[in-house]
């Protein structure tokens, strides 16, 4: 009787074995090929990006997407050392302004042919002057995932109400929009200050006071900011922060310790100019009570503002070319932008999608996205030259620093740097 128990407990343990471990024999491995996708983007973003794909891939299950997340910082060196090492993922998302990083060095598949013979595919579709970003000589070497004007001007209706104040619509200009934010900007009880605006890019108020940048984006050879309305623009930017004190210093900023985003959500930034990428940040504030307004006019009547924007690239050492192009289309087709559209992480570079109800029309906030569909039209692009970012970190960033915390006007700053700048501008690219 003890033996047949026994017997009877080993075939248990032994058919145990064999459900749980297949007889001793390894799992079948993933012979399917891959195609490694190589991104950067905040936590939030992370998870967006990495889940967009999942009804893609239940679709195309013979193809296998492997998503590799890098720093936002360094990332472009990072790729650009992995290109060089033989360590190049298949596709990589890029920044518009880093675009030419990357097509400088002809390491990017050029995307005309597969646009062209692919009847599945209509290029017609997407926003024409984001197409055009991500193009050189005439060929189309990265399919935009999305555009981002930095046309957002983000307000907290709790501060508006509180102060009395009406809120901004799409048609105010840049004095409106400092009267409103002298009209929120004060001490509260406890003598912490409270700020009426604050806003990073200072290029929206060289452009839409008239001036420019470069001479020509696309083939730049001097530098604009040394003009009149440049400098005219720069020096208002300014003087929101040190004559009308309606705008942290950028050294008072990050002596409060807090991001942008927490003090915009705890009121003590009213106005907040910025790209709607801030939005899955503001989502996490559920007690937040805000909207986006298009950011104003000058009072000359120009509205231009910079802008941002990705996409994706086939890297040219790809060893699956045709398969990288249909993951492609999933990233940055229909179905990948539709994903990042409906979690309100990007404005879509497919006109169709943005103005539906996956952006445009859906319910998440803020209500007024849709009126980026109609900023896009008066966006101005980095200038596209391989110096300009080291030139605009080396050159003119430490001068500006110096204007927005007071210490130099505008003219003076732009003196300081104009020349070095020019000289980068005419180095060969």
């Amino acid at each position: 009787m003890v033996r047949e128990r026994w017997f009877r407990l080993l075939l248990v343990i032994v058919i145990a074995n064999i459900v749980f471990h297949g007889c001793g024999k390894k799992p079948p491995e993933d012979t399917r090929p891959q195609v490694t996708v190589a991104f950067w983007g905040s936590p939030e973003e992370k998870d967006i990006i990495t889940s967009s794909l999942d009804e893609w891939q239940q679709a195309n299950p013979g193809i296998k997407i492997r998503f590799e997340h890098a720093p936002a910082d360094g990332y472009v060196q990072k790729m650009l050392t992995r290109i060089a090492g033989g360590a190049a993922p298949d596709i990589l998302c890029i920044r518009v302004d880093h675009f030419i990083n990357f097509a400088s060095k002809n390491v990017l598949l050029n995307l005309t042919p597969y646009i062209e013979n692919d009847e599945t595919f209509d290029i017609k579709k997407y926003f024409h002057e984001v197409v055009e970003s991500f193009s050189a000589n005439g060929n189309v070497y990265a399919l935009p995932r999305d555009t981002a004007p930095y046309a957002c001007v983000f307000y907290n209706k709790d501060v508006f109400d509180q102060k009395g104040v009406a809120y901004p619509t799409d048609d105010w200009t840049w004095d409106e929009m400092l009267e409103k934010a002298q009209a929120l900007t004060g001490e509260d009880e406890r003598g912490r200050m409270h700020y009426g605006y604050y806003g990073w890019a200072w290029e929206n108020f060289v452009y839409g006071n008239g001036g420019n940048l470069v001479d020509d984006v696309k083939h730049p050879t001097q530098c604009m900011l040394d003009t009149d309305d440049a400098i005219e623009g720069l020096q208002f930017y300014a003087d929101l922060i040190n004559k009308y004190n309606v705008m942290p210093t950028p050294i008072a900023l990050a002596n409060t310790g807090m991001g942008v985003d927490m003090m915009f959500a705890d009121g003590n930034i009213a106005m907040f100019q910025s790209g709607i990428w801030e939005t899955p940040a503001l989502l996490t504030y559920d007690y937040l009570n805000w909207d986006v307004v298009m950011f104003p006019k000058s009072s000359k009547g120009i509205r231009r503002f910079g802008t941002g924007g990705s996409a994706y690239g086939i890297l040219a050492s790809c060893k699956h070319p045709d398969l990288a192009w249909e993951v492609l289309k999933g990233l940055s087709g229909p179905v990948g932008q539709t994903e990042l559209a409906r979690r309100g992480l990007a404005q879509p570079a497919i006109r169709e999608i943005a103005e539906g109800e996956a952006w445009a029309r859906n319910d998440l906030p803020p209500t007024n996205k849709a009126m980026l569909n109609e900023a896009v039209k008066y966006v101005v692009y980095d200038p596209f030259h391989v110096k300009w970012i080291e030139a605009r970190a080396k050159y003119i960033i430490p001068e500006l620093e110096l204007l927005f915390n007071g210490k130099q006007d505008a003219r003076t700053a732009v003196s300081k740097f104009i020349d070095n700048v020019n000289n980068m501008l005419q180095e060969d690219k």
